[in-house]
C-alpha cells in the first residue's frame, strides 16, 4: 500500500504536456497521488491498515511507537456453518484478553451503521484521581505499570469494546490524553459475514477519540459494550460534522467552479 500524500503536478514540459487538455482551473486543482512505499507505522497512521496486519505486526508497531497504550485488538475466529450462517465468539468473563484486562462490560448495546455513512470522533472523559496530575496518572497506568490493570478506574470511567458481525467498518483512534503521545490508529476491521484473519473485537481506553466509517457496500452491525452505563454528560463530541454533511466541502468547491472558472 502506496502513502496517501496527494501532491500537485510539477510545472516541467513533460508535465505540462501531459495534462494540457484540461482547463486552466482543473490543471490548477489537480493532485497526484504519492505511491511509494510507506512503513506499516506510517500506513496505521495515515492511509491505514487492515487489523490483520495490527495483530500479526503488533510488537513491530509498538517498537516503532505507533500503537496507541491501553488499546487492544482482541483477534476471533468465525465459524461458517454450512447452510445455517456463522459463529463467533467474542470474549468469555476472566478469560483472554478481555479477562486480563479484568474488564467486563456493565452495558450491552447494538448498532446499525448504513453502508456509506460514519460516526464522526467521539471522546469520554478520564477519571483523575484527586491529587493526581493528569500526565503523571496515565504515564503511571500506561508506561510505568502497564500489566497493573486493577489501578484502572473502569468503574468510573467509560470503557468501549466493540465487535461487528456484519460489513466492513474503517476505525479511527486519536489519543488525546495529557502528557501521552498523540497518536493515530487507522484500520479496518471485517464483520462475521467477511470470515478470516480481518475479524476482531476492539478494546478503547476513555480519553481516546474515535470514529467509525461503514466502508463496504453492506450496512455494518456493531456490538459493544461499556464499562459504565451510559451517560450523555460523558459523550463527547470533536468533528462529527461527517455525520450531517452530504458532500465535502471540496467537492462543492470544485462542482461549483472555486471560483476559478
Amino acid at each position: 500500500m502506496g502513502t496517501n500524500t496527494d501532491q500537485a503536478p510539477d510545472s516541467n514540459s513533460d508535465s505540462n504536456q501531459r495534462w494540457r487538455g484540461l482547463k486552466p482551473a482543473a490543471k490548477a486543482a489537480l493532485e497526484l497521488r504519492d505511491y511509494s512505499a510507506a512503513s506499516p507505522a506510517e500506513q496505521l497512521a495515515t492511509t491505514g491498515l487492515e487489523v490483520g496486519r495490527l495483530i500479526s505486526g503488533r510488537k513491530e508497531l509498538e517498537a516503532a511507537d505507533a500503537w496507541i497504550p491501553g488499546v487492544e485488538i482482541v483477534p476471533r475466529t468465525i465459524y461458517q456453518q454450512r447452510h445455517r450462517g456463522f459463529f463467533g465468539e467474542f470474549a468469555r468473563q476472566e478469560q483472554g484478553i478481555v479477562g486480563d484486562l479484568g474488564l467486563w462490560p456493565r452495558q450491552w448495546a447494538t448498532a446499525r451503521m448504513f453502508a456509506g455513512t460514519a460516526k464522526g470522533f467521539h471522546i469520554h472523559p478520564p477519571a483523575i484521581p484527586e491529587g493526581e496530575q493528569p500526565e503523571v496518572w496515565f504515564r503511571k497506568l500506561f508506561i510505568d505499570e502497564p500489566d497493573n490493570v486493577a489501578l484502572r478506574p473502569y468503574e468510573r470511567e467509560q470503557w468501549d469494546v466493540m465487535f461487528f458481525i456484519q460489513g466492513m467498518i474503517e476505525l479511527l483512534l486519536v489519543d488525546e490524553r495529557e502528557g501521552l503521545p498523540r497518536r493515530v490508529m487507522r484500520f479496518v476491521i471485517f464483520g462475521d459475514d467477511l470470515p478470516g484473519p480481518n475479524n476482531a473485537g476492539v478494546v478503547i481506553p476513555a480519553g481516546v477519540a474515535h470514529a467509525l466509517h461503514c466502508t463496504g457496500s453492506d450496512d455494518c452491525i456493531m456490538v459493544y459494550g461499556t464499562s459504565t452505563v451510559f451517560d450523555p454528560l460523558a459523550e463527547g463530541r470533536i468533528a462529527s460534522d461527517v455525520e450531517t454533511k452530504h458532500l465535502p466541502d471540496d467537492w462543492r468547491a470544485f462542482m461549483s467552479g472555486g471560483g476559478n472558472a
